[in-house]
């Protein structure tokens, strides 16, 4: 009877024990990846503090608090964030706006849903030895581009001076490097300010066996100029936006959760530089800071709100893109939409988060040679 009774007690405790670990395991789901709705997220490049505020957003959290496990998929030369998006292999991309309109053009339906970066970064950079102050004197020049639509701001940025591209200039294609330019196989070289314009500041001047200084260099500016075209965006699934009201409101907790992240890597700087480097350590860190400031400097200030587009840079963009050809027409309604963003923002702002950015300024950031 002791040995019956013994049994009883022990199965007794591996039934408790099994319902204590069942228990433990339903406590740890409560909150877990299981109860998140899962979103991919294709960038239009690959990891880089380009894309800080998308990653610092999984880093800390702020995506999982709207209740969202997002996955980041790198971009590359050959990605068409649009197309991947379209395919439902994503469910919202990062892209430049032309890249985004003319897929849309040839049947896709996206809809830019929040215009993150307020500028452009495109440059056309020389050296300052060259005596290339404006446009007007890139005239019998060598001008570099890489094209894969990333030439039009200067295309246009020519005719506004009076050049005709096919003949007052000689185009060369470049390499997505500043190599060119700084051997002097080409006058003026197409650079962003966030990565190509760094690279050469990275370089050591051999004249002087120091690194380039900006004194070295010449810019222009295409936001100066009046044809800078918009760039960064968060573009989603129009037909989703339509139809599915848990798309519609996945969209907004993911713009308010990305807005968060970016005003994170404005407020955090050194933190969101550290979970940059953490995703991507492909490029330096001084690189990389540097970069991280030039975004935060094409974000904010944002004074009708983060992501709020700008129609007056809209409307410059969408004349340029038809201008040159990019587009035949221009996009129809609904190519941009205004309320997920509006919506995103009021949340931020109901819980305190400033959305505008209004007292932020650059930082000074120290280049080393390599950008490391």
């Amino acid at each position: 009877m002791r040995l019956g009774k013994n049994r009883r007690i022990t199965r007794w405790l591996i039934v408790l024990a099994l319902f204590a670990l069942v228990a433990a395991s339903c406590s740890s789901d409560d909150g877990g990846s299981e109860d998140l709705t899962p979103v991919k997220l294709q960038l239009q490049w690959f990891t880089q503090a380009q894309f800080a505020g998308y990653f610092a957003a999984v880093d800390q959290g702020f995506y999982e608090d709207v209740g969202l496990d997002v996955e980041i998929l790198e971009g590359g030369v050959d990605i068409v964030p649009a197309t991947v998006l379209d395919s439902g292999a994503a469910d919202f991309a990062i892209s430049w706006v032309p890249r985004g309109l003319v897929p849309r053009e040839e049947g896709l339906n996206i809809t830019n849903i929040a215009q993150v970066f307020q500028r452009s970064a495109t440059l056309q950079v020389s050296f300052a030895d060259l005596g290339i102050g404006g446009v007007g004197d890139l005239a019998g020049r060598t001008v570099g581009n890489w094209g894969f639509g990333n030439e039009f701001e200067l295309l246009a940025g020519l005719r506004s001076a009076g050049l005709d591209p096919a003949s007052d200039v000689e185009l060369v294609q470049q390499q997505f490097d500043m190599l060119a330019l700084i051997s002097g196989d080409i006058d003026a070289a197409q650079a962003m300010i966030y990565n190509e314009y760094a690279q050469v500041l990275e370089t050591v001047n051999p004249d002087t066996g120091e690194l380039y200084q900006p004194s070295d260099l010449a810019i222009i500016d295409w936001n100066d100029v009046g044809t800078a075209m918009l760039q960064d965006a968060i573009w989603a699934d129009a037909d989703k936006l339509e139809s599915d009201d848990a798309y519609r409101e996945t969209a907004v907790k993911f713009v308010e959760a990305s807005i968060r992240g970016w005003a994170f890597c404005r407020d955090e700087f050194d933190k969101c530089a550290e979970v940059v480097l953490a995703a991507g350590p492909t490029l330096g860190e001084s690189h990389q800071r540097w970069q991280l400031n030039e975004i935060n400097n094409l974000i904010w200030p944002s004074p009708q709100g983060a992501g709020t587009m700008d129609t007056a840079l809209w409307d410059q963009t969408v004349t340029i893109a038809t201008s040159e050809g990019i587009l035949n027409a221009a996009p129809t309604d609904g190519a941009y939409v205004s309320d997920i963003v509006a919506e995103a923002l009021a949340n931020l702002t109901a819980d305190g988060v400033d959305v505008t950015g209004s007292d932020w300024s650059p930082k000074t950031i120290e280049l080393n040679e390599g950008g490391e």
